[in-house]
């Protein structure tokens, strides 16, 4: 019985061990390849502060354009 057993214990180390670790990984890969919903609420909110710094910015052009038109080309 022990020479049997070593041969199944090392098919099992060379054949389903490696092809178990696979496909554990590939499962684990699979369930945390999607947002969860605190990071889609963050993303959510992240664009939502973009946009306002983007109207802050276009409105002091605004005001630097009426106020030195040639704000732009000084460095």
């Amino acid at each position: 019985m022990g020479f049997f057993g070593f041969v199944i214990a090392v098919l099992f180390m060379v054949v389903v061990a490696p092809i178990w670790i696979v496909f554990h990984y590939i499962t684990q890969w699979r369930s945390q390849r999607g947002l969860t919903a605190q990071d889609e609420r963050m993303l959510a909110e992240l664009w939502e502060i973009a946009n306002r710094l983007e109207g802050r910015i276009q409105s002091l052009e605004r005001v630097l354009d009426s106020e030195a038109p040639n704000w732009r080309n000084k460095t």
